[in-house]
């Protein structure tokens, strides 16, 4: 088809799109973008907006201030999209997370563009993360009432949108059943040429500790260290696990913020709450905290992992499951809706419940100990993470597909 004139739009650009953005502008379209951020994507045209500071200050109704900060990216991205429409720019398409504000008034100010959002989550009271760890649970109506003040601007983008795209069929079923023939399942895609497992591969820690493909090492990552990722239950796990396996060590990336919940009561974060409820109970020479890391440490760290555990509430699943899967891990995952899309237990990985502590450690050590036998089950994982998941396989030809069908006329 002929080169469109495509708009990406995301307060973090490229967020979601960081491999989508490059591929349309390698397959010659032309290809800009929208944002509050300011470092971008190469050869992607850059065009930034920004919230009036005096106006975010202003303090709403408790249920609104999340949808005051929507409201206000929404008129501030209008005027930049209107002051792009008054230089003569129409893009053909514009593609967007309506979960930032940002496509409210995208056909106010372009009808004819047609507009494809990224349905990442819809907000529910009951059934999904909100309620599901009886730790943290909360039932006041007032709770309820905030939540679903989130939804209202993925309500209007389901109204105005032409087509949708949710990355997973978990998230797809947590969208209203009437919205559903809009919406197309698309993972977002993973490099499976880059991430691969590497039997020459190892990590040089701070510690000055070399950790090798086929040592005992657990791994562990998050963005942030926090409840809706289960650190708090792994971390309960590490004592029976480094008890009964005397030569594993522990790797954990994330840092100390949060990034979906809230912090601990008290303040400072989750790392330093687990570590006084663990006080004694943990071997500070076997565990090791490394934050944040370089995504090409990240993957060498998968690549040197002999089991790996992901654990989440049923929320949006992470890159990092499907990429340590792509790497080859024996992956120990969480009984939930998102992980159970993609790990059968026994076939690809082993599934445990969320909260059974003695369970994840019992199948950590028992990773740990059957590393040769479970290398098929390590390289079915990454079958699966290459036939449903890659780019360049899955994710490229579906978005082209979807994309091919919106701007030549044709239905989504």
């Amino acid at each position: 088809m002929a080169s469109l004139k495509i708009l990406f739009v995301h307060q973090n650009f490229p967020g979601q799109f960081r491999q989508l953005a490059p591929a349309l502008l390698e397959a010659g379209h032309q290809v800009h973008a929208l944002s509050i951020a300011d470092y971008g994507v190469p050869g992607v045209k850059l065009h930034r907006y920004s919230v009036n500071a005096a106006d975010a200050s202003a303090v709403p109704h408790p249920w609104l201030r999340d949808t005051q900060a929507k409201v206000l990216r929404a008129q501030a991205a209008m005027q930049a999209m209107a002051a792009l429409e008054q230089q003569g720019f129409m893009p053909d398409l514009v593609i967007a997370n309506p979960g930032w504000g940002e496509t409210l008034c995208v056909k106010d100010v372009w009808p004819a563009t047609k507009l494809l959002c990224l349905m990442e989550f819809f907000y529910s009271a009951h059934g999904l993360d909100m309620g599901f760890d009886p730790e943290f649970a909360t039932s006041s109506l007032d709770d309820n009432g905030r939540l679903r003040m989130k939804n209202v601007m993925l309500l209007e983008a389901m109204l105005t949108m032409d087509a949708g795209v949710a990355p997973t069929k978990w998230q797809f079923d947590s969208l209203p059943a009437i919205m559903s023939p809009k919406v197309n399942v698309i993972f977002d895609g993973i490099d499976t040429d880059l991430i691969k497992p590497d039997a020459g591969a190892s990590i040089r820690l701070g510690s000055g500790l070399t950790l090798r493909a086929g040592d005992p090492v657990v791994t562990y990552v998050s963005r942030n260290l926090e409840p809706y990722r289960g650190f708090h239950v792994f971390m309960r796990a590490l004592p029976e696990l480094l008890r009964r396996c005397p030569e594993a060590h522990v790797v954990i990336v994330g840092g100390d913020s949060v990034s979906y919940g809230a912090l601990p009561a008290g303040g400072g974060g989750w790392k330093r709450k687990m570590l006084e409820e663990l006080k004694g109970q943990l071997d500070f020479k076997r565990i090791h905290f490394v934050g944040k890391v370089a995504y090409s440490l990240y993957l060498q760290l998968l690549q040197v992992s002999a089991v790996h555990c992901y654990l989440t509430y049923p929320f949006v699943l992470s890159w990092s499951c499907i990429e340590a899967m792509s790497a080859g891990c024996h992956v120990v995952g969480s009984r939930t809706g998102p992980v159970q899309e993609f790990i059968e237990s026994g076939h690809n990985g082993t599934l445990v419940d969320f909260f059974d502590v003695a369970s994840i450690a019992d199948a950590l050590v028992s990773g740990l100990g059957k590393r040769a036998e479970s290398q098929a089950l390590r390289q079915r994982a990454r079958e699966t993470a290459i036939e449903r998941c890659d780019f360049g396989r899955v994710a490229l030809p579906g978005y082209q597909a979807l994309i091919d069908g919106l701007c030549d006329g044709g239905r989504a």
